[in-house]
């Protein structure tokens, strides 16, 4: 089925390959199974997209959502204060996540070879579990440039670097959590246009949190750079979003946002209206592929969609989410 995933060309395509899906972890995922069996809802039933109900991603922290009977490859948990319950993705097949990554990036910024990727990441290489590190450490390992690599706490090094690729006219990617960019920001101006950064939002503790555009404004006048790119993914998913800038994020085509009733968590909302989150994502096959989460949005007619803030009583979690 990863075959067919990877190679939707449009709406019709999404929609077989989605149903096929929903129709698979009806039967095989336990805890969707249980909670459409919860719902009243049989699965014959389901026959168009918009008839197919979202677990919500809390179950994430208690259950094991998995549709396979294949051993577990890799655990990726999600960051958290002490206490804090965290989510546990159980990946069965981690070639499907390495593919719609790669895939997605590929899309997004051009063939990852040919790019100077740089990481920021610190929170995030300071404990395990993180899908976000494995990503960065597979496309480092397929990028072909010298430079591109980690840098923990090293700005002086990475600002080096940034100048070098800047006088060469080397593409150049910086991925970096929000805090950390701020921090070399406070030190360092490397006035680099073509500069791609990408903030993967939170301030994990470290800084008092700031609105998207106040946050956008610091790292454009920084960096020198016109806007700013976003990362939109999270522990229960295998599949990112992406954001040239203003906060407005596009899917890949094996991806898709919805966004429901806050009050009617089954129905659906039209284009241009704010609501609660919901994500079909294809990738996620062999777990579950319709996750309802606790994220505020809108979603445009074109599939665009941004996120606008939390539901008051969600944990606070490391994925994305600047309130705008």
């Amino acid at each position: 089925m990863t075959k067919e995933i990877f190679s939707i060309k449009d709406e019709d395509g999404f929609e077989a390959i989605a149903l096929k899906i929903f129709a698979f972890q009806a039967v095989h995922c336990e805890v969707y199974k249980k909670y459409l069996s919860a719902l009243g809802i049989s699965p014959l039933d389901v026959r168009r997209l918009h008839e197919i109900p979202f677990l919500p991603i809390g179950f994430f922290k208690t259950q094991e959502v998995v549709s396979s009977t294949d051993p577990v490859q890799v655990v990726f948990s999600s960051s958290g204060t002490t206490g804090m319950i965290q989510s546990r993705h159980l990946v069965t097949d981690i070639s499907v996540y390495e593919e719609s990554f790669l895939r997605a990036f590929n899309l997004f910024y051009g063939d990852v070879e040919e790019v100077c990727l740089l990481a920021l990441l610190p929170s995030y290489l300071e404990r395990e579990g993180s899908s976000l590190i494995y990503m960065v450490d597979a496309l480092l390992a397929k990028s072909r440039h010298t430079d591109s690599g980690y840098f923990l706490h090293n700005h002086d090094e990475l600002y080096e670097v940034l100048i070098r690729q800047r006088q060469a006219g080397q593409k150049t990617v910086l991925i970096g959590v929000t805090y950390a960019l701020l921090d070399f920001i406070e030190r360092f101006k490397p006035d680099f246009p073509e500069l791609i950064v990408m903030e993967t939002g939170g301030m994990k503790g470290k800084r008092k949190e700031m609105v998207r555009e106040e946050l956008h404004m610091a790292l454009c006048n920084g960096f020198g750079i016109a806007g700013v790119h976003s990362e939109y993914g999270m522990t229960e998913l295998l599949s990112q979003a992406y954001s040239p800038g203003a906060g407005i994020f596009h899917c890949p085509p094996w991806m898709k946002v919805l966004a429901r009733d806050t009050n009617d968590p089954l129905t659906l909302l039209e284009a241009g209206r704010t609501g609660g989150i919901n994500i079909i994502d294809l990738a996620n096959v062999n777990s579950c592929s319709f996750i309802a989460t606790q994220d505020l949005g809108r979603v445009y007619v074109d599939g665009s969609f941004e996120v606008l803030g939390r539901f008051d009583n969600a944990d606070i979690r490391g994925c994305n989410l600047l309130v705008g």
